[in-house]
């Protein structure tokens, strides 16, 4: 019998595996690629964005997928799975876990977040809800969401604006909520990770400082250049 996901990502790393289209490693190939070594390394689970990236990596390794869509909407900020249509489309492809954006602002079409939680209740499907602040995650927490990530935090104009992770709202979380707490968002290094542990996250999601190498470089190149300009 299958362990439950929440059981077998516990106190684990979630590596993320993306790449936009104007990113160097854009391609599903290189994402599986990506996700296989981050099998390799330890993580426990992957999180992928788009149904071709999915299936790339479901047929590379059998992790965990935490599957979301980003697709922009004319008139609506959210963009991480944020209509049925996506829902719809990552259920068809099987993931373990749809994470979608949960905060509260004006979806595309004018569709609900209650809507589609209750819509992938209603089939058994597993929900994470990406959330920028502690009410947004008690919210989601209400409408039975299975847990909740802290990505979206400084991603919204009313969450904290920081570079690195927001420990508050992973720590309040943990305490508030009923249900697991990922930390995501701005983890940089491992003893950051390493950190969230100690603050009571079931698990930790690193996508930018595993996967995305431009960002990596950039941020050497940048600590590098502070020698010659004190």
């Amino acid at each position: 019998m299958t362990q439950p996901i929440m059981d077998q990502v516990h106190q684990g790393l979630i590596v993320s595996c993306q790449a936009l289209e104007d990113e160097p490693l854009h391609g599903a190939e290189t994402m599986a690629k990506m996700a296989r070594a981050a099998q390799i390394g330890g993580a426990v689970a992957i999180r992928a964005n788009g149904i071709q990236d999915i299936t790339s990596i479901k047929k590379t390794t059998k992790l965990p997928i935490i599957g979301i869509i980003k697709r922009e909407y004319r008139g609506s900020d959210v963009y991480i799975t944020p209509t049925l249509r996506e829902v719809q489309e990552l259920m068809e492809a099987g993931v373990d876990l749809v994470a979608l954006d949960a905060t509260l602002r004006a979806r595309p079409n004018g569709e609900k977040l209650e809507s589609l939680i209750a819509y992938m209740k209603e089939r058994g499907q597993k929900v994470m809800a990406d959330i920028s602040t502690l009410d947004e995650g008690i919210y989601a927490a209400s409408l039975g969401v299975d847990c909740v990530s802290t990505t979206l935090s400084g991603y919204t104009p009313y969450s904290p604006q920081k570079d690195d992770p927001d420990c508050d709202l992973v720590m309040e979380a943990v305490k508030r909520l009923p249900i697991p707490v990922l930390a995501e968002g701005k983890i940089h290094t491992p003893a950051q990770a390493a950190q969230m542990l100690k603050f009571g996250a079931h698990a930790v999601v690193v996508g930018s400082a595993i996967t995305r190498p431009q960002l990596i470089t950039k941020r050497y190149a940048a600590e590098m250049k502070k020698v010659f300009e004190a």
